[in-house]
């Protein structure tokens, strides 16, 4: 936990990176096997969405042309 607490700090230092605190409300990310993991935080036990690291980039490309 240490260790990825640093990173973030470090990746906090680039000026296109901006590092939120959300508690329970927020979508939660993993990187495991070539895939990421996904899931709601507001239900730790529910199911986790298993997507390749293309398709979540082309999915956060997608919404932040809409925004």
């Amino acid at each position: 936990m240490r260790e990825q607490i640093e990173h973030l700090l470090k990746l906090s230092d680039l000026p296109n990176v901006t590092i939120q605190i959300v508690r329970n409300n927020c979508v939660e990310l993993a990187g495991a096997a070539g895939v990421v993991a996904v899931r709601d935080s507001k239900d730790p036990d529910g199911p986790v969405l298993l997507v390749t690291r293309a398709a979540l980039r082309a999915a956060v490309r997608s919404v932040a042309k809409v925004r």
